[in-house]
């Protein structure tokens, strides 16, 4: 079983410090909610951004998302469009180095403050190659950002990681709109609270299971594996639309043979034809395992939550629960 290093609890204030210290030095003053009916503008990145938003900032913030539903979060080319409305905006909260398209375009926008999530929680290397893990490395150390050093960044698949992003975004809200502070506070601790919720009931139902190995089309589920003493084999690597090599095809079918694979995971959002084969190659089963990139009329759930929970029912039949 490969189980990653977990990274401790510990490790979250000083990373929603270091998200507050980059949150001060892009504006000099609180936002100001500049629309109509009085709420803060906040432009998301895509989805899970977007969600978080939305729950902290309940009824005070106006949230619009630069991904549309069913777009891959990955391939966003932003438009002029919205690149006026990300200028016009109080606030904007995305991911950087998952957006190349964003990360750009956030850089050279006027908009007072950004929050970006990969400050506030521990990114890691998950899957940077097709067919094998990456070797983990502290890029702190050596000055290298999380964008630079390729980190994983699907860290919304992990509850505790997503916790630890709610209260920097929560954070970053009472500081750009202190008038609704205690709103935003006692949101976001509400939020962390079914957060972990979530988190015991995956630890719970992923305890005992027949094999700790699951294939999914694409590394989007590094985080998940870690956490719960799972191992994630992906036929491509961190893109979606890379493509794997026969060698690899052909390793996947021994190794889901050797331990004791059911199936073979695809996702909404792009293609299932190599999952597919893959399954009827090696005699598999398929079923969806979403990334949660984005809620669509596919998605097996109408938010974070409900997707989550019918991803732990896929995963806990998959993997033979006990």
């Amino acid at each position: 079983m490969n189980v990653r290093r977990l990274i401790p609890a510990a490790a979250l204030p000083s990373a929603v410090l270091l998200g507050l210290t980059a949150l001060t030095a892009c504006g000099s003053g609180p936002a100001t909610a500049d629309n109509k009916d009085g709420k803060l503008k906040v432009v998301a990145s895509f989805y899970p951004m977007q969600f978080l938003t939305e729950q902290i900032g309940g009824s005070h913030v106006s949230v619009s998302n630069l991904t549309k539903p069913g777009v891959e979060p990955h391939d966003l080319e932003i438009s002029a469009k919205q690149t006026a409305q990300l200028n016009d905006a109080a606030a904007v909260v995305y991911l950087k180095g998952l957006q190349p398209a964003v990360d750009a375009a956030v850089k050279q926008s006027d908009v007072k403050t950004k929050v970006d999530a990969s400050t506030l929680t521990k990114l890691e290397q998950h899957g940077n190659e097709v067919g094998g893990h990456a070797a983990e490395h502290d890029h702190a150390a050596d000055g290298q950002s999380h964008a630079e050093a390729g980190s994983d960044p699907h860290i919304w698949q992990d509850p505790v990681k997503y916790a630890e992003v709610a209260r920097g975004i929560g954070a970053a809200l009472e500081k750009a709109d202190p008038a609704h502070a205690a709103d935003y506070k006692k949101n976001t601790d509400d939020l962390v609270k079914k957060l972990g919720d979530l988190d015991k009931e995956y630890a719970a139902a992923l305890k005992n299971t027949k094999t700790k190995v699951f294939i999914t089309t694409h590394a989007a589920f590094g985080y998940l594996a870690e956490r719960y003493g799972l191992t994630e084999e992906a036929i491509n690597g961190l893109d979606p639309e890379s493509e794997p090599s026969p060698a690899r095809i052909k390793d996947l079918q021994k190794m889901a043979k050797a331990d004791g694979v059911t199936t073979v995971f695809y996702e909404t959002l792009v293609s299932d034809k190599t999952a597919k084969t893959l399954a009827s190659d090696a005699s598999l089963k398929t079923d969806v395992l979403d990334p949660i990139e984005g809620i669509t009329d596919k998605s097996k759930g109408t938010d974070y939550f409900s997707v989550m929970r019918s991803n732990l029912t896929a995963l806990t039949t998959a993997l033979g629960a006990k």
